[in-house]
This record gives structure tokens, C-alpha cells and sequence, in this order.
């Protein structure tokens, strides 16, 4: 692989391209746009779990002075798919789960959109319904694959000869709970037909992914939908695929021809129509010897879906390959519940899949009186244990030792509750993470020289807060051998040459592989001086290494908790992470994303619980008043730090991608932090002062 990066750009943090159009409020975001004279849509609900739709009652609405349509099962369009019965809104009079929409408004103004959908009158004969997620259900059942197309079961050795050879074993239950994606911007789309052709300014995370799924649905050519994303006030993997409120947008502009529709979900829609992570209950049996090294590991996960559509969370996957351990085995089951569909949330799989094995190997660490760091130390495989493929880079020994340098590790005292401060109960834990290197096919990126030794580059890339414009631009200019001020980056619009969805922390893999080949052809067309109006086109090459090597990032998370003794209370005083994500484009962004997914991992921890009232199958703590996520005033110091990693295998950037991993391991960090400051051991998220009293 031809490495034309040279070391000019990459590695510097200037300052971020969309950065002064954010702070002075000029950056557009989809609800921003400037379109003449819009309308206005909202939403109606069931408010059952299960049941048909016998009438919706539209007259007071329609009645309703500046009210434009009402949609309706009755008189909605019908959609040329409905095989992704998420996106077939509005196709039957069935309801699958509480939250799905029923009717839809349209109105002059969004107050009185939503004024008259209050007074839309919904019938629904309700059916029985489950929502109840176990793992001694009787009707669980294996998925063909698990997400990422990986194997649902996998086994080697023989797990129930290492366990029983084993001086020390543990078999233990972990739950994780249902936790919603958040980000600051709502989804939101604004729709409207012009002569045809149908254009989607929408909140996403692929303009390309969200043209697909919606020309497929509404029974378009692609090329006759538009989708334009410039800005994405975060996303987490929720606007990572197309929702239903796109489709809902996309039918009420043509129900007002010549109108634009503006729909952005309120706080409480987003908690049944844009997916989750779903929660998981996972038993751990693990065994070692009395020096803490392990000879049978297992991991068996049981997580739900939603009947209508079914979604498999990964969540054993990052045991087949974390540790050494001859007797293995991994499985995943699944519960199809009466739910809304369930989908991608920050690190899916490696985040609430690493919190059971990880606490569990700090209570086999202390069962057999190894310290939990050099615990995972002794158990670092040579290769990886599901392929027996080498590692591209593995680094995990030394972001342990790094850690616990900056940490301070060595003056712990490894016994429970043995310091106190004023009525605060302390203690350390630790924990590991890590996070596959992806990479998705299919970007095309055009390069055109403008003028003497400056560029136009362009991909339908997208930038959903992580800094895109800035550290893909940097990418750029570093392949075509110029400073970063000369090069001109559009993204966000699918009238740019194709790009995969940001997402698996591929981003910065996928469309900078391909920058780069651009940068490459270009060269080799037109030399090292190209003149103006030169351009070329290229497509992501292929990696002859993705066959050979095993490829990941991983870290080492330091979590310092406190528990109050009379109260419970509990605080997490400080968290360190050390990372090994190989060549860091951008410090300042790494830094940000690492932080900001310790910070969510530590709301995880302590806080994020969507709690579910299984008499009418719906969260009840639908918005930020009471479903808790950590605010400034939880997280008083967090550091992330990387150690120096260089990797030919994995791109020409030598990068792995920082926006989950920083996720992976921090409520286990965090638990095993408080079991030392307390000797509770908690297995169940999350982290509450009950537990403690």
C-alpha cells in the first residue's frame, strides 16, 4: 500500500472548519433551511402496546383553522415497499408497538400542527402484549447472524472440562439497561417535491444510506432524491439509518404539493420512533488458575427486538477476541417483544457487550489475588483467539501500564473499603476497552485542482459533530502535499459523489482511504502540478491486509468513585483513559471524542435507564426532566490520552477511529471502582445508591 501522507498536517489541530458558523449560529442545520412559506407537520401516537386500529376521527382537526392535511391509515398513500415494516408508516391498520404513528398533520403553523393533532380522535381494540425481557424465557430463539453479519454462537475447545480444572471459576449475571440516543439536535427532516423529484433536508448520519432507503420505500430512482445534510447536531448512531419520520415528511409535502414540510420529532417521539440500544442480560462464566491466567471464557447474551423488525446486537462478539483462553464459548438469543425497533446506539455490541466480561475479570482477579492490571496482562493472547489471524497492532499491554502510571495505580491498597474521606467511601477500579477497525465500501471521492497548488475535494461524507470538515480536509491536504488552507472540502449532499454512512468509527477509514486515491490518480494523470480544472474521480481500493491481519483499537479505563457512607450517593471523582487507536489525525477532536465517550460511558454507568411500565408497554421517563444523563456538574475531570501507534495494515493513514471506543468499558471501570470503595459488587446497571443501602 502506497503511502503518500506526508507528516505536515496530520497530527496538528487547526482550528475547526464549521467551527465560527456554529458559534455565531449561522450553520444550517435540516430544520434551518431556508424555504419559502413551509408547513408544518406532528405526529399522533398509539397509546397501546398492541392492537387494531378501529377509527381515526379527523374532523375537529381538519376543522382547525391553518390545518392543511390529515394522514391517516384510511387515506395515506400507499408505499410501493413495505417490507421494512419501520419505514411503512402509515400501510396498515395493525399496531406493533406504543409510540407508532397512526396519523399525521399538517398544518400552517407548528403550534397549530400540533393543536390539531391533540384533537385527532384514535380508536384501538387493544390485543395482549409482552414487553418483558428475561433470559429463562421459553420462546428465546438464535438469529441467523448477529449485526455486522458476524456468527450468533461460537465455540472452541471444550468450556465445561476448562471450567472444571479451573481452581478458580465465577458464573455470574450482568445487566445492562434500555438506553436512548440523545443527541442535542432532535430528528429532523424538511420535505418537499420539486417537479418529480423529492428533496430531504435531513438530519442524518449517510445522505447517500437515507436516498437509498427512502427512494426504495416510496418507489423513486435514487437519482431523483436529494438528500442534503450539512450539519448534524449529533447522532450516535440514531440518524445512522433512515426512520419512519422521513418517510411521514416525504408523504405529507406531496400531500400539499408545492409546500414544504417541515417535521422534527419532539423529546418524548424519539424515545419509540428512532431506535435504542437495547438491553441485555448476560451470564459470564469464566475460569483461571492461581495465577490468574484463564483457561475457559463465556459469554451467552440475551437481548430483545421488536417483533416487526428484528435487530441483533453483537453483544458477545468483543469476548471471542479480548483474551487468551483455550476452552471458549459465545452465544446470543433474542426476545421479540411488542417493543419499537431497537437499533444502533454508540459502539453497539462492544459497549454493553464489554461490561459483564469486564467486571466479571476483576471478581476472578480478586478471587485469586492478582491485581486486576496485571490480571489482564497475563492473559493477552499472541493472536486473536477467534481467527488465530496476528494482530495488525495490539497495544492494549501498554495502555494498561500507561494508565496506571498517570493513574497512580501502585499506591492502591487492593482491599475493599479501606479508605475513607470525610464520609466518602473511595476506590479505583479499571477496566479495558477496545473497538474493531471498519470499513465500509462504496465512497467516491472527486478532486479538482482550482488554481496553483489549491483544491476542491468533494464526498457525500458526513459530519454529525465529530469534526468531518476538518479532520477529512486535513486528510486531503496531507495526500495532495499541501497546507490545510488549500484545500476546499464539500460534504453532506448527495449530489456529491457517493459516501458511506458515518458510522462503526469507519468514517475517517472509508472516505480518507479513498481522498487519498484520489490524490493518487490525480498525481498520476497529471503529474506533481496539475493545472486548473484537472480533476479525477476514484473509488475506496480495496485492503489486501483486512484478509490477513486482525484489526482493533483498544484502551485502558481508570475510574476513581466515591459512595457516600450514610447516603449511597455515588460519584465518579475521576476517570482516565489511555487509548491505542493508532495515527491521530486531529489531537484536538480525539481528544473531544474520547472524552465525550468516557462522559457518555460514565452517564451509562450512573444515570441512563429508560425504565418501562410493562402494564402499557411504553418508557415512561421520556424526556430530559426524568431519563438522567450527566450534565457538567457529574463529570469534574476526565483525561484521555493515546499512546504512539503506528500501523501499515489497517489504511494510508495508519488510523483506527476514536468515536465509540472511548465508550467501551467505562461503566466497567466504574462498578469495579465502586465494589472497591464499598466491597458491593454491583452486576446490574445502573449504578444506584440502593444498591449501597
Amino acid at each position: 500500500m502506497t503511502d503518500l501522507l506526508r507528516p505536515r498536517v496530520l497530527g496538528r489541530s487547526p482550528r475547526r472548519v464549521d467551527g465560527p458558523a456554529k458559534v455565531t449560529g449561522t450553520a444550517r442545520y435540516a430544520g434551518d433551511q431556508h424555504v419559502v412559506d413551509p408547513a408544518h407537520l406532528h405526529l399522533v401516537q398509539a397509546e397501546v402496546a398492541r392492537g387494531v386500529l378501529t377509527e381515526v376521527e379527523v374532523g375537529a382537526a381538519r376543522a382547525l383553522d391553518g390545518v392543511l392535511a390529515v394522514l391517516t391509515p384510511d387515506n395515506a398513500p400507499r408505499l410501493a415497499s413495505a417490507r421494512d415494516a419501520e419505514l411503512a408508516a402509515l400501510q396498515s391498520h395493525d399496531v406493533a408497538f406504543r409510540g407508532q404513528v397512526v396519523a399525521a398533520v399538517v398544518a400552517r403553523t407548528r403550534e397549530i400542527a400540533r393543536e390539531a393533532a391533540a384533537l385527532v380522535r384514535v380508536r384501538i381494540d387493544p390485543r395482549p402484549h409482552d414487553v418483558h425481557l428475561s433470559a429463562d424465557r421459553d420462546d428465546l430463539y438464535a438469529p441467523e447472524k448477529v449485526n455486522g453479519g458476524a456468527d450468533t454462537d461460537t465455540s472452541r475447545g471444550d468450556l465445561g472440562t476448562g471450567l472444571a480444572h479451573s481452581p478458580f471459576t465465577l458464573d455470574q449475571t450482568y445487566t445492562t439497561a434500555w438506553y436512548n440516543n440523545n443527541p442535542m439536535e432532535p430528528h429532523t427532516t424538511t420535505a418537499l417535491w420539486l417537479d418529480g423529484d423529492l428533496v430531504l433536508y435531513d438530519s442524518t448520519q449517510g445522505v447517500h444510506t437515507t436516498r437509498q432507503a427512502t427512494a426504495k420505500v416510496l418507489g423513486l430512482d435514487p437519482r431523483r432524491v436529494h438528500v442534503i445534510s450539512p450539519h448534524v447536531g449529533g447522532g450516535f448512531g440514531a440518524k445512522g439509518t433512515a426512520h419512519v419520520h422521513a418517510i411521514v415528511a416525504a408523504m405529507a409535502a406531496r400531500a400539499v404539493p408545492g409546500t414544504p414540510v417541515k417535521l422534527a420529532l419532539t423529546r418524548q417521539q424519539m424515545f419509540s420512533l428512532v431506535g435504542y440500544r437495547t438491553p441485555t442480560v448476560q451470564r459470564v462464566r469464566m475460569g483461571c488458575d492461581a495465577d490468574g491466567r484463564l483457561a475457559a471464557v463465556a459469554l451467552d447474551a440475551v437481548s430483545q427486538t421488536s417483533r416487526v423488525k428484528e435487530f441483533a446486537e453483537q453483544t458477545a462478539r468483543p469476548t471471542r477476541m479480548m483474551y487468551a483462553a483455550p476452552n471458549r464459548r459465545t452465544t446470543h438469543r433474542l426476545a421479540a417483544l411488542d417493543v419499537p425497533v431497537p437499533s444502533w446506539m454508540r459502539a453497539p455490541g462492544e459497549c454493553p457487550g464489554m461490561f459483564g466480561p469486564e467486571v466479571a475479570v476483576d471478581e476472578l482477579a480478586a478471587a485469586c489475588g492478582v491485581d486486576p492490571v496485571e490480571f489482564r496482562v497475563r492473559n493477552e493472547p499472541d493472536v486473536d483467539p477467534e481467527t488465530g489471524k496476528p494482530f495488525s497492532s495490539r497495544n492494549l499491554v501498554a495502555c494498561l501500564r500507561e494508565g496506571a502510571r498517570r493513574f497512580g495505580w501502585e499506591h492502591r491498597d487492593p482491599t475493599p473499603r479501606a479508605r475513607e474521606e470525610a464520609g466518602w467511601l473511595v476506590g479505583t477500579g479499571v477496566a479495558a476497552s477496545t473497538y474493531p477497525v471498519s470499513r465500509t465500501p462504496g465512497s467516491v471521492a472527486a478532486i479538482r485542482c482550482t488554481g496553483p497548488g489549491r483544491y476542491l475535494v468533494r464526498i457525500g461524507a458526513a459530519d454529525l459533530g465529530t469534526g468531518t470538515w476538518t479532520s477529512l480536509a486535513q486528510v486531503a491536504a496531507d495526500a495532495l502535499g499541501v497546507d490545510f488552507g488549500d484545500v476546499e472540502l464539500r460534504i453532506g449532499d448527495t449530489a456529491l459523489p457517493e459516501a458511506s454512512v458515518a458510522g462503526g468509527s469507519s468514517g475517517i477509514t472509508s472516505w480518507g482511504s479513498t481522498v487519498v486515491a484520489a490524490a493518487e490518480a490525480l498525481r498520476e494523470r497529471f503529474g506533481d502540478d496539475p493545472a486548473a480544472g484537472d480533476e479525477v474521480r476514484a473509488g475506496m481500493p480495496d485492503n489486501p491486509a483486512a484478509g490477513r491481519y486482525a484489526m482493533h483499537a483498544f484502551g485502558a479505563q481508570f475510574a476513581e468513585v466515591r459512595v457516600h457512607v450514610d447516603t449511597g450517593e455515588v460519584r465518579v471523582a475521576r476517570l482516565l483513559g489511555v487509548f491505542a487507536v493508532g495515527r491521530v489525525v486531529n489531537p484536538r477532536l480525539a481528544r473531544s471524542q474520547l472524552v465525550g465517550g468516557m462522559t457518555m460511558g460514565l452517564s451509562m454507568a450512573l444515570h441512563e435507564h429508560s425504565v418501562v411500565d410493562e402494564r402499557f408497554g411504553h418508557v415512561v421517563n421520556h424526556d430530559f426532566a426524568e431519563y438522567h444523563i450527566a450534565t457538567n456538574a457529574d463529570v469534574p475531570r476526565v483525561e484521555a490520552h493515546w499512546v504512539e501507534e503506528h500501523d501499515p495494515h489497517t489504511n494510508p493513514m495508519g488510523t483506527k477511529g476514536v468515536g465509540e471506543i472511548g465508550i467501551v468499558g467505562t461503566a466497567a471501570a466504574i462498578a469495579n471502582a465502586a465494589h472497591h470503595a464499598t466491597g458491593v459488587r454491583v452486576r446490574d446497571l445502573p449504578i444506584t445508591l440502593d444498591h449501597f443501602l
